[in-house]
Formats: structure tokens, sequence, C-alpha cells
């Protein structure tokens, strides 16, 4: 059931952002906007799941999006 509900997360998170996003904002200004709905997400729904699980599930989703906008500096090999 988790999985299922922290699914509906992010899609819920997407859609919302999606509905947002300005095509002509910074990278960065996009990773704000996603991190302010996933505060949001986790200020209203965080009673819904066991402790911790909804905040590191939204903390790994912004990690995922900060690679995918290429806001963290490349590992060094």
């Amino acid at each position: 059931m988790t999985i299922s509900k922290l699914a509906e997360v992010r899609a819920r998170l997407e859609k919302t952002h999606g509905g947002l996003l300005d095509v002509s904002e910074s990278a960065q200004a996009e990773f704000d906007q996603y991190e302010c709905l996933a505060i949001a997400i986790l200020d209203s729904e965080h009673e819904d799941f066991a402790p911790g699980i909804l905040e590191e599930y939204l903390m790994t989703l912004l990690y995922v999006k900060q690679l995918e906008l290429g806001l963290l500096p490349e590992a060094e090999e």
C-alpha cells in the first residue's frame, strides 16, 4: 500500500510542477519550485505515512531532480 501511495505523491508533484513550469526559468528556479511543492506535500501528508518514509522519499526525488537538472557537481573519477 505504501508504494502505491508514494507513487501517487510523485505523480501529484510532477503534475503540479508541470502546471507551474515556465520554460524560461533557470534550472535552479525549476528545482526551487519542486522543493517548495515537496515541502507542502510533506507538511500536509506526513501523518499518512510511517515516520520518516515520506520525508526520505521526497528527499530522494529532490536529489534525483538535482541530478537531472545538472545542479550537482560532477563526481570526480
